[in-house]
């Protein structure tokens, strides 16, 4: 592969790696605080938001480098570019429609006095909505590192990063269905779940960035035959 392609690359997955990281472990030390109520509520929505800040970093810069890697023509990478027909560019970008969504709901919780209904409309139901993004895209990652099936491929790095980045997906999930507010008691579901369960998805969201870090992008295409 061209000198040229390999270095934006490379600088590519780098600052998605680090923002993944750098989001994942805000996330879990906001999960940290509120479960352990060691700091106030205002504290913990601004460790969330700033998290929430570079997860969306991470996810946009995700669609440059799926842009990077499934091209060969050496040309500057477009800031913007619709490619619906690369599992790898779809993945990307659904996790960054995702994050936005992770966002509306991180700053709807500054809000103050919403009312149950209000609370499951716009905190929880973008929450999910997010929640479902990260769960598709990391599916959609699968078949790509796959090469159009999901199987264990140990031996790849950047299988590694999906499969520990789809799990970090299915806490978030599972967290996200527990912070439901019912109206009748204006209580989360299971609170202790929300909290554990952000937190555990968060690390493997932080863990899954380390891992891509050291990952060699432009190699795991075509180290995996269909």
């Amino acid at each position: 592969m061209d000198q040229a392609l390999t270095r934006p690359t490379t600088q590519l997955n780098l600052v998605a790696a680090v923002a993944f990281v750098v989001g994942g472990s805000l996330f879990a030390l906001g999960a940290a605080f509120a479960q352990l109520g060691v700091v106030s509520l205002p504290t913990v929505n601004v460790t969330y938001l700033v998290g929430g800040c570079f997860f969306s970093l991470g996810g946009y810069v995700s669609i440059l480098l799926a842009n990077n890697t499934d091209t060969d023509t050496g040309e500057r990478t477009p800031w913007w570019r619709f490619r619906p027909h690369s599992r790898s560019w779809l993945s990307a970008y659904v996790l960054f429609v995702g994050t936005l969504f992770f966002a509306v709901s991180l700053v709807a919780a500054f809000a103050a006095g919403l009312t149950p209904r209000q609370s499951d409309g716009w905190i929880w139901l973008p929450d999910m909505t997010g929640c479902v993004c990260f769960l598709v895209s990391g599916r959609l990652a699968m078949l790509d590192v796959g090469a159009g099936r999901v199987r264990v491929l140990a031996h790849l790095v950047g299988w590694w990063v999906v499969a520990v980045n789809q799990l970090g997906s299915v806490l978030f999930f599972l967290a996200g269905i527990a912070a439901f507010t019912r109206p009748a008691t204006s209580d989360e579901i299971n609170t202790g779940l929300v909290n554990w369960g952000t937190f555990a998805g968060a690390v493997c969201f932080a863990v899954g960035g380390v891992i891509q870090a050291l990952d060699t992008p432009t190699t795991t295409r075509t180290a995996v035959q269909p």
